[in-house]
């Protein structure tokens, strides 16, 4: 089994942020998939990166016609004519997809996917089991991202997508993004705000929740970037704080608030009874109305 990768070091400004180079994006080719793999596909748009597509089924021969149509997709889009070749894809678009099916155990071959091919992004559409459920048979998508440590977008079935399926619209007006003293968020922030700055409908909202007492955390924040025309700031800061239990204040928040994508730093598992509730970054991907930026932190 592959080793546990460890998360690069955080950026002390925006502008030192890694660029988004690859996505990859597991795909099961369920409808929640489906919704998962326009949020890879526009993101893979807006960076120019790479796209791989994944599906893991065992034992069977590659049937390309199961895998999600990318052209067909980008043409309902409007972003290709119809009819177009393949290689016009990365031609016009400048993304250049690769679909590959895997066999075997899940889990072992989506850590030797990542282990070999470092992806900046994964995206998985996110399962909603918990408890005694959840015991029998763990997310995979959960598990993949603990051990890989590989910022991870999860976009829960029945949440508010941020992606349109349909024509492709995006749009990210509110971001929330939990803080506290450990994990340091200084990433997740920093990711956020890049989020704000390439996917979202200035001004963005980025506020960040502190859930308890004390001091509101300290964490630099960019300072906000005019449009391109100078007249309306990309991102607006705001801070929140609240009492109670982590995951449900942040869930709760989010959906008072109409949070279109949560950003989570996370180091993975918080203590002795996780084995059963998860940590609190895989709560929230649970039960989460949006999706679910799961962004590991450097410790």
């Amino acid at each position: 089994m592959p080793e546990e990768m460890s998360p690069c070091p955080p950026p002390n400004e925006i502008d030192e942020l890694p660029v988004v180079r690859s996505v990859a994006h597991f795909s099961d080719l369920s409808h929640a998939s489906e919704i998962a793999f326009a949020h890879a596909l526009a993101i893979a748009l807006v960076w120019r990166s790479r796209l791989d597509i994944l599906h893991i089924d065992r034992g069977a021969n590659a049937d390309w016609s199961r895998f999600p149509a990318v052209r067909r997709v980008l043409e309902r889009w409007g972003l290709l004519a119809p009819g177009s070749e393949r290689a016009a894809v990365y031609r016009e678009l400048e993304v250049a997809v690769q679909k590959i099916q895997l066999d075997g155990n899940p889990v072992r071959r989506m850590l030797e996917y990542v282990q070999t091919h470092r992806p900046d992004l994964i995206v998985f559409a996110s399962e909603g089991r918990t408890g005694i459920g959840r015991l029998r048979a763990p997310s995979v998508a959960e598990t993949v991202f603990r051990r890989s440590r590989t910022m991870t977008l999860f976009v829960r079935e029945g949440g508010r997508p941020f992606v349109a399926l349909a024509d492709g619209h995006l749009s990210i007006q509110r971001i929330l993004v939990p803080v506290d003293e450990k994990p340091d968020a200084t990433e997740a922030i920093a990711r956020a705000t890049r989020a704000a700055e390439l996917l979202g409908d200035a001004p963005v909202e980025i506020t960040l929740l502190h859930v308890g007492g004390g001091t509101f955390p300290a964490y630099p924040k960019p300072e906000p970037r005019l449009t391109s025309d100078g007249t309306v700031e990309r991102w607006r800061w705001h801070e929140r704080r609240r009492e109670g239990v982590v995951a449900e204040e942040i869930l709760a928040e989010a959906g008072e608030s109409s949070a279109d994508l949560i950003v989570m730093a996370t180091d993975g598992r918080d203590g002795v009874l996780d084995a059963f509730r998860g940590s609190f970054t895989e709560q929230v991907v649970r039960r989460a109305p949006c999706p679910v930026l799961a962004v590991p932190a450097f410790s």
